[in-house]
């Protein structure tokens, strides 16, 4: 993996991150306050398949 993939990896996470609060700020921050209210437990576990879930997209788009 070439340097440049990683940060222009980094830079869409960023676009994505930045895409909800620009387009439905009190959506977004609606939704924030529904998952602070969410048990650590059940963060911990959506924040695992959202990895799990990332990197066999990133698999699966670099092998095939």
């Amino acid at each position: 993996m070439a340097w440049d993939d990683l940060w222009a990896a980094l830079a869409l996470v960023l676009v994505l991150e930045g895409l909800m609060p620009a387009v439905a700020p009190r959506g977004f921050r609606e939704a924030l306050v529904r998952m602070a209210s969410l048990p650590d437990r059940l963060l911990r576990l959506v924040g695992l398949a959202s990895m799990v879930c990332g990197a066999l997209l990133l698999y699966w788009v670099r092998h095939s």
